[in-house]
């Protein structure tokens, strides 16, 4: 069972408390590190404990109406400019017609609650840094406006073109939410949170790959002895990253798409979820890092 509440407008206190989630941190002794540390009078091996964690690197909005990221503070980021300044579902003006074209912005900041983070995170003992830096802008759709609003050149792209490639759920499964390309804000969809967690999904899967056609700045940090930061995100796997959603609903639970989770539809189309992903590491005990070992 996921434990929630109401969450009719998110601020920058909201998300920093959202941190406080031991299902989202997901804490583990994962294996042990081993060091070469040498001094004038010789060379020992010293171990340390290997641990693992998700850390929220980022907070995602998906929203409909351009200039209001449903994260309050923030807002100011993203608003309406030349090249991007409406949004919003398609419309016919015609009642009896459901229309299922649907549009939605995104925007990947980082996560405002690092500091909150490392001391709730610390009651189990060594930790590892995460890549997000809190308040930094990762991706903003409305400066995207060619791969976001006419995905040039995304659908053209194989994983566009061809059914059941990169989609989030299946068809088989009768869970299917949509396709991850291309990567921009459009989509049909007769679900609104569906579509927004689509949207939601696509702005991560960019974020955590380098040289990708976007206007954007990689969410990724670099690998170095006794640290093992998040590759790239996957939809449906919980390995690469998972997700906590903060409005309409503010859960303290972690999920994937798709999910069997009561899913509010926001009045306005404006969703935000916490992206956490994982990392490990060991605390360093010498000058050379010989390796490590696993127990699973």
């Amino acid at each position: 069972m996921s434990a929630a509440i109401p969450a009719f407008a998110i601020n920058t206190v909201t998300i920093t408390s959202s941190v406080l989630s031991p299902d989202c941190v997901s804490y583990r002794v994962k294996g042990i590190c081993y060091w070469l540390l040498c001094t004038l009078t010789g060379c020992t091996v010293r171990t340390s404990v290997k641990v693992e964690h998700y850390v929220p690197d980022a907070v995602v909005s998906s929203y409909s109406n351009t200039g209001e990221n449903p994260w309050v503070e923030v807002r100011a980021m993203s608003m309406p400019n030349p090249t991007a300044e409406d949004g919003g579902d398609g419309t016919t003006n015609e009642e009896h017609e459901n229309n299922l074209a649907k549009f939605k912005n995104a925007d990947v900041i980082g996560h405002p609650g690092s500091t909150l983070f490392s001391q709730f995170i610390s009651q189990w003992g060594y930790s590892c840094a995460g890549a997000g830096t809190a308040f930094m802008p990762y991706l903003l759709s409305t400066l995207d406006t060619v791969a976001w609003r006419y995905n040039v050149p995304e659908s053209l792209y194989p994983e566009a073109l061809i059914p059941g490639r990169r989609e989030i759920g299946t068809r088989l499964g009768l869970n299917l939410w949509g396709n991850v390309y291309p990567r921009g804000g459009f989509l049909h969809h007769v679900d609104d949170y569906k579509a927004a967690a689509v949207v939601a999904q696509r702005a991560g899967d960019i974020v955590t790959r380098r040289g990708q056609v976007h206007v954007y700045q990689p969410l990724v940090a670099n690998a170095y002895d006794g640290y093992w930061p998040a590759g790239a995100l996957m939809e449906s796997d919980a390995s690469t990253g998972k997700w906590q959603e903060l409005t309409p609903t503010l859960k303290n639970t972690c999920a994937v798409f798709p999910h069997n989770e009561r899913r509010v539809q926001a009045q306005r189309g404006d969703y935000a979820w916490a992206l956490w992903r994982p990392y490990a590491c060991c605390q360093r005990r010498g000058q050379i890092f010989l390796g490590s070992v696993d127990f699973y």
